[in-house]
């Protein structure tokens, strides 16, 4: 079992990690400000997803594996720079005119629920810096004559509940700018917006 103490210090850890804005807070902003607060619970669910995918790879192994071959390390970080990318490329075409007209009048299979999970999965799964937290920081909480595979999926469940903490108080924020979010300029700006910080994300993960 591992200690409180542990715990505690990793969140502190962690926390700059989280509040530093990536792929997770910008659909979050993305998809809540054209869809709906609604549309944050999905988001939520992938980011947490992929943290798990994450701890389950370090507790196999898998994550050690990838950072310690320099060659496994790049081919992730350019499958991950390239996902995002490409998504900043379709988020930024989305924002074309045509696409702001009335959710009644048109049905957008790409904002369903399981569309905007599988997003927030995939940005979160192909980070290689999200693995690098269970190489780095988790060794330093945990004891090593203790489970080891419970100790780290404490430490992700805690990791878990921040990062949702912090994405929904994300949530209330961008949806108390109600009236300005029903503005067409406002949901362009706010698409836009989106798009260049997934590209900037892409292209920093590409050349890191």
């Amino acid at each position: 079992m591992i200690h409180p103490y542990a715990v505690a210090g990793f969140l502190v850890a962690v926390l700059p990690l989280i509040a530093t804005p990536g792929a997770s807070l910008a659909l979050l902003v993305r998809h809540v400000t054209d869809n709906g607060r609604r549309q944050a619970l999905p988001v939520i669910l992938g980011t947490v997803t992929g943290l798990y995918v994450h701890a389950a790879f370090a507790v196999a192994g898998l994550s050690a594996l990838v950072m310690h071959s320099s060659q496994a390390f790049t081919a992730v970080r350019l499958t991950g720079a390239v996902y995002l990318v490409g998504l900043g490329v379709w988020t930024w075409r989305s924002a074309s005119p045509e696409r702001h007209v009335p959710t009644a009048s048109r049905r957008d299979p790409r904002g369903r629920p399981d569309s905007v999970y599988a997003q927030a999965m995939l940005a979160n799964v192909l980070n290689p810096k999200a693995a690098s937290v269970y190489l780095t920081l988790v060794p330093q909480f945990i004891a090593p004559h203790e489970s080891f595979g419970g100790q780290i999926l404490t430490l992700a469940t805690a990791h878990a509940l921040l990062i949702a903490l912090w994405l929904l108080a994300w949530t209330l924020l961008v949806r108390r700018a109600s009236r300005a979010l029903h503005k067409p300029r406002f949901k362009h700006v706010a698409v836009r917006t989106t798009a260049v910080v997934l590209l900037a994300l892409g292209v920093r993960s590409a050349v890191a």
